[in-house]
């Protein structure tokens, strides 16, 4: 058969999909099956599958076999959880809104206004943003860690603060991620990510040529044994790892886990991206920084503190990365705003972004106790103080046809696939936004997931 023959016959089921004579979460004959009956190579119904993965049609998943997806995006430069879903609920996004950020924003915002400070402001900057700029970020990343916990027998807090000659800017947490893993990792290099990771990351890698390495994670997360093993078998140019409130799971590592991971770090000269986005939810952790500094880029942003508009990104960068990771933030195109930094400079000094943080932990916690008592029997993994859930479902369900019901009850959430660094092996669950709905909202949604878990897959979907 001719190399291109299977992809015909990935375009006729593709067509099947498309005009719904195979629905989501309907299951496909395994590969063997499949060939027996296209009377075809075992070798082409491989590539065949593959190719329908590709494309997101299909999701493996392990041991149960190959499903079609609820979602038809294509993968690549459109990233699950990149756009709104566009359904009325929606648990898919993940801002976090509290009712007195506006006012608080608006008040910090008056001086900025007068005709002076806003001509300075609206002046271009660079990565390297400003003097005033690095000072306050660099407090207000260390910040967190005011009541940190026991590291080596020694406070987090004393042992690590960020210094500002190691803070860069870009324009938005995700382009701090991007410029550090650029900078790390050449196009064709592997870097090392969670097995279940966040799905921008998993979009910059494909456009800047990086091959990822899924990493395998237990109950506590990142196993540090397994990111050695990886690395001997293929090494690494690099880690990526959210080791508080891991997104999409939803735990942090124990300090064990962290001094055992930065410990292998050190010992193959591994350098790490350490994801602090979510850390204001927790302040009482130490950042993987606080154990292994010479060798971890922290990248954190204002997006997920204040509002999803303010999307200034900051990375703080030990001096034998700095000039790279500024030069990737130049190259591309992805320096900060200079009235975004400056309002979150003032909003950072005058306590504004104190104030919000804290209502935004009361508010995180409000949620996380509402979905665990509309959600009581159902097997969830999340911190009390996260935005999300992640949820392994009833055995009747697999993850797309769940995701199916729910968008029939105009209810968005995100199936595992999603979040998968190996699009053929994903578990038999989905993440639950908590942040974005107001409560009200929030709680019925979750009254009807509790309901489509309760209930059978052909009762919803026939």
């Amino acid at each position: 058969m001719p190399m291109d023959d299977y992809r015909l016959i990935a375009d006729g089921i593709a067509a099947a999909i498309t005009d719904g004579r195979l629905r989501p979460g309907e299951q496909l004959p395994t590969q063997r099956a499949f060939a027996r009956s296209r009377g075809i190579a075992a070798s082409t119904a491989g590539r065949v599958y593959r190719e329908l993965v590709r494309r997101g049609l299909t999701t493996g998943e392990v041991g149960r076999g190959t499903f079609v997806r609820a979602d038809r995006r294509p993968p690549g430069p459109h990233v699950p959880l990149a756009e709104p879903a566009g359904t009325p609920v929606d648990l898919e996004l993940n801002y976090p809104v509290v009712p007195e950020q506006s006012a608080l924003l608006a008040a910090g915002l008056t001086p900025l206004l007068r005709a002076d400070a806003l001509d300075a402001a609206l002046r271009p900057v660079g990565a390297a943003g400003t003097a005033a700029a690095r000072h306050a970020f660099a407090e207000l990343v260390s910040g967190a860690l005011v009541s940190g916990t026991l590291v080596s027998g020694t406070r987090a807090g004393a042992s690590w603060r960020a210094s500002p000659e190691d803070v860069l800017f870009a324009g938005s947490g995700r382009q701090a991620i991007a410029g550090a893993l650029a900078a790390l990792v050449p196009p064709g290099g592997r870097l090392g990510v969670e097995a279940l990771t966040y799905p921008v990351v998993k979009a910059v890698a494909q456009r800047l040529g990086i091959t990822l390495a899924p990493l395998p994670v237990d109950e506590s997360g990142l196993l540090p044994d397994a990111l050695a093993a990886v690395h001997r078998s293929t090494p690494l140019n690099a880690v990526y790892v959210q080791p508080r409130l891991q997104n999409p799971l939803g735990g942090s590592l124990p300090a064990e886990r962290r001094t055992a991971l930065a410990d292998e770090l050190r010992r193959h000269d591994l350098p790490v991206v350490e994801d602090a986005i979510w850390s204001f939810l927790r302040p009482d952790l130490a950042p993987l920084a606080a154990l292994v500094p010479e060798r971890t880029i922290l990248v954190d942003s204002v997006a997920k503190r204040l509002a999803p508009g303010l999307s200034t990104g900051v990375a703080v960068v030990p001096a034998a990365f700095r000039d790279r990771v500024a030069a990737a933030l130049r190259s591309g195109g992805w320096a900060p705003g200079g009235f975004a930094l400056e309002a979150a400079v003032r909003w950072i000094g005058d306590g504004t972004v104190a104030a919000v943080e804290e209502a935004k932990r009361a508010d995180a916690t409000e949620r996380q106790l509402l979905a665990r008592e509309l959600l009581a029997g159902q097997q969830l993994r999340s911190d009390p103080c996260s935005y999300y859930v992640w949820w392994e479902l009833p055995s009747a369900w697999r993850a797309e046809t769940f995701v199916a019901a729910a968008a029939r009850e105009s209810i968005a959430i995100t199936p595992a696939g999603a979040f998968a660094v190996d699009p053929r092996v994903s578990p038999s669950a989905v993440r639950v936004g908590l942040a974005s709905p107001p409560l009200p909202v929030l709680s019925r949604a979750l009254e009807t997931l509790a309901r489509i878990a309760r209930s059978s897959p052909e009762e919803l979907l026939e």
